[in-house]
């Protein structure tokens, strides 16, 4: 790995995910339909659902990044429009979350489906790397709303990859405090699974060549990474990806 461009990266202002504890995946009690016949290739990119990679410059949001990113794929997927939802919204109105100083994917998405809040289009709600005080809109308004989720710690568990190619992007959480160093190949080193501290998206995975990885959509702009993704070895909870691993449903 070689440095980049992202000088002014700082781990205090980035890797502000918290992590909840999730229950270990139960097959039988998760009402999640899991198949073993998944192809050995996939990516929702493929298929036209997933948006362009956002910034979230100095705003410490991945959390609401990688939830609002997640049900914009899912909503398109499902039958909806592929569309920019706000960020801003989720930043500003999780009251149970901290803005721009950190917050819980978890947390954004039950509030999202206790509340049954619609997203609104970011065009009307634009970020502005920072929080700010929540906009209300009706509930007569135009958005996307979550009607449920599912949050599992998949350790040790090979479903992750069905779960992911019949629900849509997961968003999860893992250790990317070597990641500002990161230009292009597979993440195999340089991560523990034990120090989860940034939200992201898994938006694909490939197990047809010698070492078999998952695709990442992350938040860092379009100048970042391996054409702005990432790409992290599947097998041995490498960066802890697969310890909070939530699924949308819209």
């Amino acid at each position: 790995m070689m440095a980049t461009n992202m000088s002014r990266f700082s781990s205090e202002r980035y890797l502000t995910a918290w992590a909840e504890t999730a229950s270990n995946f139960d097959p039988s009690r998760s009402g999640i339909q899991v198949k073993m016949n998944y192809p050995p290739k996939f990516d929702w990119r493929d298929y036209g659902f997933v948006g362009p990679v956002r910034n979230q410059e100095s705003c410490g949001g991945c959390w609401a990044f990688s939830v609002v990113e997640d049900i914009e794929t899912v909503s398109a997927k499902d039958g909806g429009k592929l569309q920019q939802l706000s960020v801003q919204q989720v930043i500003d109105c999780s009251y149970e979350n901290q803005g721009c100083n950190g917050g819980s994917p978890v947390g954004a998405l039950d509030w999202l489906a206790q509340t049954e809040l619609k997203l609104v289009n970011e065009a009307e709600y634009p970020f502005k790397d920072e929080a700010g005080i929540c906009q209300y809109f009706p509930q007569s308004h135009a958005g996307v709303a979550v009607r449920n989720y599912s949050a599992y710690d998949f350790s040790g568990r090979e479903e992750v990859m069905s779960v992911l190619v019949e629900s849509g992007p997961l968003v999860v959480i893992v250790d990317a405090i070597s990641w500002q160093d990161y230009l292009g190949g597979i993440i195999q080193h340089h991560c523990s699974s034990h120090n989860a501290n940034h939200a992201i998206l898994i938006t694909g995975c490939d197990t047809t060549g010698k070492v078999p990885y998952w695709t990442v959509r992350n938040s860092w702009g379009t100048s970042w990474g391996d054409n702005r993704y990432a790409y992290i070895k599947i097998g041995n909870d490498r960066c802890g990806i697969v310890d909070n691993v939530a699924a949308v449903f819209v």
